[in-house]
């Protein structure tokens, strides 16, 4: 519209009369210009040039540095707080080998992650430095194009138009009645995670000791008179490659993809012949940081190895508002070194987990 109005004007000044004659009835003019024609192949190159630069600049690249650095600066803070751990608390035999291990994997995603930041920034100066020369060149060439504007006309376009948006946004917010505001709605009736108490059961299953993987817990949706019965997995290897399809108020499963830097990805399962995934949340929890997982009412928990008497719930993902929480440090006492998997039961607000061959239970307390 700018480029037809400018135009319009630029003729309208510019054109001459040259010579008139007049035969019969008919009044024939000749006109000639006297002025540059205006470069409309220039304008339409710089169009051309300013929509190519949006395209190769997406949000998900202007994304890339921040969950980089998000995730960095939480690898930072893991490891310096295993550090410390380990100066207070080494024994000098087997918890300060594993510390010792936990912090070499915790090192080495680290260097991993500095060295993605340092490729991905690199990439964006480089497109960050081709950008600002196309765009000083293009801002060189506009400004000599508004030389061809004798009558001011753009100049003036430009002013209507921001009056007219002022007056816009004036009425606007005259007519408008401000709503009251509304208490979000909690979304989880128990409240929140505060404290693992137990364990409450103690107990080897019946394959004995030469099964110390597992998992065990109830049905939170038990068929009619199957309310007090109890499933139990017992293996003889580790399925710490296994994906948990687990059932709370819905269908959920956590997995690990390489598109999101081995960070945990948390989907929705939609159930249906055959089951198909909804809604995905990506976390800046990197698999090898945590040792369980568990879901409560929409969160995602993660636990992590502190010594042989205690696991800590470290960290929290509230899929309702995206929130991440690497603060919790809510302990659960051990009956025995390690746990291979955790499973709650919102029935009866239980923590199942299955440890070294004996399957344990714990109370959860909720505020």
């Amino acid at each position: 519209m700018k480029s037809s109005l400018l135009s319009v004007y630029t003729a309208a000044f510019c054109l001459t009369l040259f010579s008139q004659c007049v035969s019969g009835k008919d009044c024939v003019c000749e006109l000639k210009n006297l002025a540059r024609p205006f470069p409309m192949e220039k304008l339409n190159s710089y169009s051309t040039t300013a929509n190519q630069c949006t395209k190769s600049i997406t949000s998900t690249q202007l994304m890339e540095v921040d969950v980089l650095m998000l995730g960095l600066q939480r690898r930072l803070e893991q490891l310096e707080e295993s550090v410390s751990v380990l100066e207070n608390e080494d024994d000098g035999d087997l918890y300060g080998a594993v510390s010792l291990r936990i912090i070499e994997l915790e090192l080495a995603e680290v260097l991993e992650l500095m060295g993605k930041l340092n490729k991905t920034i690199n990439s964006h100066k480089h497109l960050s430095e081709s950008t600002a020369t196309e765009l000083q060149s293009m801002t060189k060439g506009l400004q000599e194009l508004e030389d061809f504007d004798l009558s001011h006309v753009v100049n003036k376009e430009r002013e209507n138009q921001r009056v007219k948006r002022e007056l816009a946004e004036c009425q606007h917010e005259l007519q408008v009645t401000p709503q009251p505001p509304t208490p979000r709605p909690r979304h989880c009736p128990v409240g929140q995670l505060v404290n693992v108490t137990g364990p409450r059961t103690y107990a080897l299953t019946q394959y004995g000791t030469s099964y110390p993987y597992g998992a065990w817990g109830k049905d939170p949706k038990p068929a009619p008179g199957k309310e007090d019965m109890y499933w139990l997995v017992a293996l003889t290897s580790s399925n710490v490659y296994a994906n948990y399809v687990r059932h709370y108020s819905s269908l959920s499963t956590i997995l690990v993809g390489p598109d999101n830097f081995g960070n945990v990805i948390l989907s929705e399962v939609i159930e249906g012949s055959p089951p198909s995934l909804g809604r995905t949340w990506r976390t800046s929890l990197h698999k090898r940081t945590a040792t369980n997982t568990f879901m409560v009412c929409g969160v995602l928990y993660a636990t992590r190895f502190l010594d042989k008497n205690t696991e800590e719930i470290f960290y929290s993902f509230d899929t309702e508002t995206s929130e991440e929480r690497y603060d919790l440090k809510i302990h659960i006492k051990k009956m025995q070194t390690n746990i291979q998997s955790l499973n709650y039961n919102p029935r009866n607000r239980m923590l199942y987990a299955y440890s070294d061959a004996y399957i344990v239970s714990y109370d959860t307390v909720f505020e």
